[in-house]
């Protein structure tokens, strides 16, 4: 029988310029886990053929895209006893519900890891990142982006709540 932490999905979340790839990358250095960052996979293969200005819907089917193939990729990987954590973001109770579903679906068990700090804080940090360019920069984050994101974050209501 596989050790549960062993077998074990980490969702990471939390609003934009919460802290949470760094979380993420300290999380699985820790846990010897794979980790799966959307904003590496989307610089890598979209980013450069993006429309300008960004489209929402241009973004999300390309989100969808690599979502899908980050989940296949992290069953193999929780398969060989690996525990994997999922830097995508989940803004929203439905995305976190979506892989949290998957997970236990396909015999995972999940923990969700949260991150936050204030807005005025949040901001200051993503000005740093995007003047800096370092180990967690992917792509210039705008006011509007932030602000965008910050009428759609919804923060677990409890411990168990998606």
């Amino acid at each position: 029988m596989p050790e549960p932490d062993r077998t074990r999905v980490h969702l990471v979340c939390g609003p934009t310029g919460a802290g949470k790839t760094t979380y993420a990358i300290e999380l699985a250095q820790r846990l010897d886990a794979v980790r799966y960052s959307i904003d590496e996979w989307m610089t890598t293969l979209f980013w450069m053929d993006s429309p300008t200005p960004i489209h929402f819907a241009w973004t999300m089917e390309r989100i969808t895209r690599c979502e899908a193939q980050i989940w296949d990729n992290a069953q193999q990987v929780l398969a060989r006893q690996i525990p994997v954590v999922l830097d995508l973001g989940f803004t929203t109770a439905v995305h976190r519900r979506k892989f949290i579903d998957l997970a236990n679906a396909a015999g995972y068990g999940t923990k969700t890891h949260v991150a936050d700090a204030p807005a005025d804080e949040r901001w200051q940090r993503v000005q740093r990142r995007n003047a800096a360019k370092g180990e967690t920069y992917r792509l210039e984050v705008t006011r509007e982006m932030f602000d965008f994101m910050e009428s759609i974050w919804e923060a677990p209501k409890s411990e168990g709540e998606p």
